[in-house]
């Protein structure tokens, strides 16, 4: 449906932060594309469009929003349509993504990305708002997996098979976040490998991993938020590599958006996903 000239490689990326910008300039190895957040590069000059733009003409760049609330009931927005529109003519990213999950109510926008119960009515309101951002800014988009603290007893799909049907009505892709699905499979009692089993991959397009935090709820169970402020967690890795083996290698992002760490340590990070991926080439067992 949409045709796009330019595509992430199948390897190692990092969410985008000023700090680290000399570093990758530097010596970025061994990351090969970045990520960047749409809404902090919506405006129309300065430093951040600036660096953003030269980084541009050396990395293969993903835009994820974290704003457009493609659940909520009401209307997307137009003007956020339209500086969304703006950033990807100008940058024309190799991937733009979003979130399954809704972040406004009426004027109002939250800063939290919210559930939704997984029924026909939630799917013929999600499906109508990615045609509409898809027709908007002419590209096919990602919808991502959602780190999940509850689950609702109106939902009639479960998540996979929601998102598989969100993508079969749309054309949409998808992004398959490693650690939300591990993180949601401990709050809500499920095996994280039963829902790679039932996620539908071949629509995947790239693959998030972060860190997460641990606590307890009101019963003494395990509760685990989706924090993105320390390294990914052993688990998650595991994880990781039971999913590339059913997948095959795909672009792989390292997501750290607080308490952000130096470059070594990100790129760290970094090399252990290239070090999964690397695995499936010399068939290494896991």
């Amino acid at each position: 449906m949409f045709d796009q000239t330019n595509h992430l490689p199948a390897g190692p990326g990092v969410g985008y932060k000023p700090q680290h910008y000399a570093d990758l300039l530097q010596d970025p190895a061994p990351v090969r594309w970045l990520e960047v957040h749409a809404e902090n590069y919506m405006g129309a000059g300065g430093r951040p469009i600036a660096q953003l733009k030269y980084l541009a003409e050396r990395f293969p760049i993903s835009v994820h929003g974290v704003g457009l609330s493609i659940g909520g009931e009401g209307a997307l927005d137009h003007d956020h349509l339209s500086r969304l529109k703006y950033l990807c003519d100008w940058l024309n990213p190799a991937s733009f993504s979003e979130h399954l999950a809704w972040s406004t109510h009426e004027s109002a926008f939250l800063n939290d990305l919210l559930p939704l119960p997984y029924t026909e009515a939630t799917l013929q309101r999600v499906c109508d708002h990615i045609d509409q951002l898809q027709e908007v800014i002419g590209r096919r988009m990602l919808l991502e997996n959602p780190s999940s603290y509850l689950a609702f007893d109106e939902s009639t799909y479960e998540e996979p098979a929601f998102l598989a049907e969100v993508s079969k009505c749309t054309g949409c892709g998808l992004l398959l976040d490693v650690n939300n699905i591990f993180v949601s499979a401990t709050n809500l009692n499920y095996d994280p490998r039963a829902y790679v089993d039932a996620f539908p991959l071949d629509k995947v397009g790239e693959i998030h991993l972060g860190g997460h935090d641990e606590d307890e709820d009101d019963h003494g169970a395990p509760l685990l938020i989706d924090s993105h402020g320390r390294e990914v967690a052993d688990p998650v890795w595991t994880l990781l590599d039971y999913t590339l083996q059913r997948s095959g290698p795909l672009p792989t992002l390292i997501e750290w958006d607080t308490d952000v760490p130096e470059w070594p340590m990100l790129a760290a990070e970094a090399l252990r996903a290239e070090t999964a991926l690397s695995r499936l080439a010399t068939q290494v067992p896991v």
